[in-house]
Formats: structure tokens, sequence, C-alpha cells
């Protein structure tokens, strides 16, 4: 009686621990993804073609953040590792290092961002209609690489050590900053009717080009204040410190990263790839799919709000060499992953129309929107499961696999069905998202099994 007690005791301090860990970070995707909705709606009203245009490049814009994202879990695996062997040392000198990536990375991803930017809405097959704003588009909110992989890599460095809520406050400002200035600079004067009131606003009317500008300063604010942040957090605060290279951390960060690096470049090429056979399809289709995209993202909120905090989490276990505890909140998180995004799913389920009108009004695009949003939406506890279990392997630095396991599920799944789909059976927009679904659940099914295999365990080995 008296051990079952122990247990309870133990998990209810234990999903405490991973709630105090994980509700900033929900906070934040919920953040980001809102600042995505209220951009694609005011964007949205400009027609389909402006939502395409915007649209076309997201998957890009994923590919180019890939970097920043796999170099941000090298440095959270080696700081959390660290605070868990209680070696502060280390951290602070992980912590020099993510400034050094950062400075490389924002160097090398503006020169070629900008360089493909002219090219880039053509060779994704977009409407000859769409091509100029497409390109403007990308060009600005690439400008500000520099600050863009600032949030990123810095935002990970603080939630390796816990510090989750300065991350979530700081996207707070980016995002109203971004609405702010989304109102302004897209529309021109116009006047606002509440009741019998009458507002009269101005703007500069500049349509997609002044969403651009609006994402491009508020990546900059938050570029600034992310490392402000960084500067103040004791644990790993360069404060005094000498900005230089330390071979053997850079090369335990980079061990994590470089392989995640590979896996997102090559799956997020392969979200350029199947974008481009969503173009063929139409711009209304294709308006419809980058909008059903944006409509799901509010839906897995949870899963990746969660995911940092599994990442640290385990990453704290394995510098204790604690495999029991590894296991315990391994599994614990992802029960709740499961749980909350069955709820999210049957949301999404219901009211799909209702999510695609937040966005556009065209009747057509909202249809083809919501056939999808209803197919995807099945399949949301299954993939709250794969955020965690990719979360639970990036925190203990076992990324090869995994890595291995996305680039074959992405290219020989969903790419190749994709194609069969679109190119020889001429399928619609139905078909290209059951071939994305197949995707996540074969992840799913060889990530799950490589957990259950225990192959994790060979971590809590080290010297």
């Amino acid at each position: 009686m008296e051990s079952i007690v122990k247990n309870i005791t133990e998990r209810k301090g234990m999903i405490t621990n991973i709630w105090t860990l994980s509700w900033p970070s929900i906070v934040e995707q919920a953040l980001q993804t809102a600042v995505q909705y209220v951009g694609s709606a005011m964007v949205g009203q400009l027609g389909a073609q402006a939502s395409a245009a915007v649209g076309l490049t997201i998957t890009v814009n994923w590919l180019v953040n890939s970097p920043a994202f796999a170099m941000g879990i090298g440095v959270l695996s080696c700081i959390s590792f660290s605070i868990g062997a209680k070696k502060f040392e280390e951290t602070k000198i992980a912590s020099i290092q993510s400034i050094i990536i950062t400075f490389i990375l924002g160097i090398i991803l503006s020169v070629a961002t900008l360089s493909v930017s002219p090219f880039l809405p053509k060779w994704l097959g977009a409407a000859p209609e769409i091509q100029k704003d497409a390109s403007i588009y990308f060009a600005i909110i690439c400008m500000p690489m520099l600050f863009r992989v600032s949030t990123i890599v810095f935002g990970a460095v603080l939630r390796s050590t816990g510090d989750t809520k300065t991350p979530m406050r700081i996207n707070l400002i980016m995002n109203l900053t971004n609405i702010v200035l989304n109102f302004l600079l897209i529309y021109g004067s116009q006047t606002l009717s509440i009741g019998s009131l009458e507002i009269p606003t101005y703007g500069a009317g500049l349509g997609v080009i002044g969403s651009a500008i609006a994402t491009a300063i508020s990546y900059t604010i938050s570029g600034f204040l992310m490392f402000f942040a960084l500067y103040k957090n004791k644990l790993v605060s360069p404060k005094g410190e000498k900005i230089k290279l330390h071979l053997p951390i850079m090369k335990r960060c980079i061990s994590v990263g470089f392989p995640v690096t590979v896996e997102r470049t090559i799956t997020c090429l392969g979200q350029v790839v199947f974008s481009s056979l969503v173009t063929s399809l139409g711009t209304i289709a294709f308006a419809a799919h980058s909008i059903a995209l944006t409509a799901e993202e509010a839906f897995y909120i949870p899963g990746y709000g969660m995911q940092a905090s599994t990442s640290t989490l385990v990453g704290n276990a394995l510098g204790e060499k604690d495999e029991k505890k590894f296991q315990q909140t391994s599994i614990t998180i992802m029960w709740l992953a499961v749980t909350i995004m069955t709820i999210t799913g049957a949301i999404l389920f219901f009211f799909p129309e209702t999510m695609m009108s937040i966005f556009i009004n065209d009747p057509e695009v909202i249809k083809y929107g919501s056939s999808v949003l209803r197919i995807v939406a099945v399949s949301e506890p299954m993939f709250g499961a794969l955020i965690i279990l990719e979360g639970i392997f990036n925190g203990i630095g076992d990324t090869k696999t995994p890595v291995f396991i996305s680039i074959l599920s992405m290219w020989g799944v969903r790419i190749i069905s994709t194609y069969l789909c679109v190119s020889v059976f001429h399928l619609g927009l139905n078909a290209v998202w059951l071939c994305m679904i197949a995707d996540n659940v074969v992840r799913f099914a060889l990530l799950f099994i490589r957990f259950k295999s225990g192959a994790w365990k060979r971590k809590f080995k080290m010297d």
C-alpha cells in the first residue's frame, strides 16, 4: 500500500513538473499560431491570389528555419544534460557556442535566401499572376535572418534551463507587434464601423508586401529581446566570458544537431516538392491547401508545446543516469499529448468550415479546405504521440535513427504516393492529404517501435 501511495505521489509530482515546464511553451505556440491566423486572415481578405502568394513559400520557410531549429536541439540536448549532471561550467560554454552558431547560420542563410528569392516562385510552379508578390514577400521576410535564427536558437537555450516563460513573453511581444503592423501596412485608409460608431483608420495599403514588412520587423524585435534574455539568465549568460570556440562542446552540439539538420533539410525539401505537386491542382486548390495547413496548426499546439519540455526533462534524466525517470516521464507526456490532441482533433473534425472561414470568404476554397481538415482531424492523436517521440529522441541526443525514418517516410511514402495521385491518377486535394497522413502514420509506427525496443538504454551506459 505504501509503495502504491509513493508511486501515485511521484506521478502527480511528475505531471506537475511537466505542466509547469509545458504551459508557457503551449502558450508560446498558441501565440505563434495566433499571429499566423491573423496574418493569413488579413491577407485572405485580399483574395485567393494573395493567400496563394503568401502560402507558396510556407514550406520553403520551414526549410530555411530547419538548420536553426536543429542546432537549437543540439544545444538544448547538451545544456539539459550538463544541468542534470551538475556540470554548470559546461552550460555557459555551450551557451557561447550557441552564439557562434547563430552568427554563422544567420549570415549563411541570409545570403542563400536572398539569392534564390527572385527565382523561387517559378521553380515551385506558381501561376504567373502570383510569382512577383511571392518573390518579394519571401525576400523581405528573409532579410532579418540573423534575428530569426537568434529567436530560434536562443529560445532553445533558455528552455533547456527550464525557463519557458521568457520565450513565451518575447513571442507575445513579437506577435502583438506583427498584428498591429499588419493592420497598418496591409490595408489602406478605411472606416471601421462599430455599431453606430464610425472610426477612420489610416494605412499604407501595401497588401502582401505590407504583411512581409510587418513580419520582418517583428522578427528583428524578437531576436534582440531573446539575446538580452540570454544575457540575463544566470545559468547560460555569456556575461564576462570570451566568445570563443570550444571544440569538444561544439562537436557535441553538432553531433546532435547535424543529423537533425540533414533530416529537416531533406524532409523540408520534400515539403517543397510536395507543395509544387499541389500547385498543379490550380490556384484555388493550392489556396485551400495553404490555408488548411495554417488552420490545422492550432490543433497540434499542445503537442509541440510539450515537445520542448519533453526534451529538457529526458535530457536531465540522461544527465542524472536515471532510466526509470526517463521511462516514466516519456510515457506520461506521451499519454497527456494523445489525450489532449484527441480533444482538439474532435473539435477540428466537427467545425472545419468555421476554421476555414476565419481566413477567407471564398466558398470554393472553404469547401476544399474543410474536406481535408476533416480527414486530417482523425489522425491528430497519433500525430501528438509522434511529436513527443521526436522530443524524446532529441532530448537524449539519439537523432540518427529518427533522421533515417523521417527521410525514408517523406520521400518513400509522401512524395511517391502524392506524385502517383496527382500526376498519374489525377486525383484531387483529398487524396494528397491522405498521402500526408500516411507519411505521419509510418513515421509514428517506426519511431514507436524504436522506443519500445529499448535501444535508448545504451545512452544511459555512457561514462
